[in-house]
């Protein structure tokens, strides 16, 4: 997905193999990823997704209002999943990263320019997949199912 900010920027979806940057985009308040090939473009990863960084990943910390500020922090993690998070607040940051270690961290407060590689896609919801099978199969399985094999 997309963050709502990123709705007035070009953007595809991700595939598995896309060599992806961290950025911030034109006529947007948030960042997000875009190709390596093609950095104008959002890439929109779907939740689930997969992506191995380059390098540790490093993000802003902010100290708020009272102290406007930030401080660099960089993971012990080079893979993340994609996930989207605060769903129930819709002029919020949605998207994220979630690390090995349970740490959640907003796409937008990424550092700019770490590369990254889709490593893999969420698998289809059973519901969508079922019916893309051959109809052959699906006849079979219910011949062996009321064989009782």
């Amino acid at each position: 997905m997309c963050d709502y900010s990123l709705h007035n920027v070009t953007s595809r979806p991700a595939k598995v193999g896309d060599q992806l940057v961290s950025t911030r985009f034109p006529n947007s308040i948030t960042g997000g990823f875009a190709s390596v090939d093609d950095p104008h473009v959002a890439v929109c990863l779907l939740p689930g997704t997969e992506l191995a960084f380059e390098e540790n990943v490093a993000h802003e910390r902010s100290y708020g209002l009272i102290f406007p500020r930030s401080e660099v922090v960089i993971s012990g993690d080079r893979v993340a999943r994609f996930r989207q998070v605060n769903l129930d607040q819709p002029h919020a940051h949605h998207d994220a990263l979630e690390f090995p270690d349970g740490q959640i961290v907003l796409v937008t407060i990424l550092r700019e320019g770490q590369r990254a590689t889709v490593i893999q896609m969420p698998a289809k919801p059973q519901e969508e997949a079922r019916g893309t099978e051959p109809e052959d199969v699906r006849v079979e399985q219910r011949t062996r199912w009321s064989l009782g094999v």
